[in-house]
């Protein structure tokens, strides 16, 4: 890891297209300005591992989960119409 020490208006350089630029400072808080290509994703890892977190209990759903389901879906089927018989000739 590098560490570095920057003051506001500094600018940080990470290849030749990505520019973090330090803001200002407040409190025990730094503020960043990031420039970068459209197709550099920049992301928050808290955020991130929040989606992660939220995605893995979403996935580990209750064993009567899938009863459950079945039971709305059929409630919400409509009646099957009622077949005639068959003529006789």
């Amino acid at each position: 890891m590098l560490v570095l020490t920057r003051k506001s208006g500094e600018q940080i350089l990470i290849g030749d297209d990505i520019v973090i630029t330090v803001l200002e400072g407040r409190g025990d808080g730094v503020r960043i300005g990031i420039d970068a290509p459209r197709g550099v994703k920049i992301q928050r890892q808290e955020v991130l591992r929040a989606v992660e977190e939220a995605n893995v209990a979403a996935a580990d759903a209750a064993p009567e989960a899938e009863q459950r389901i079945k039971a709305m879906l059929a409630a919400r089927r409509p009646a099957a119409p009622p077949v005639a018989p068959p003529r006789e000739s």
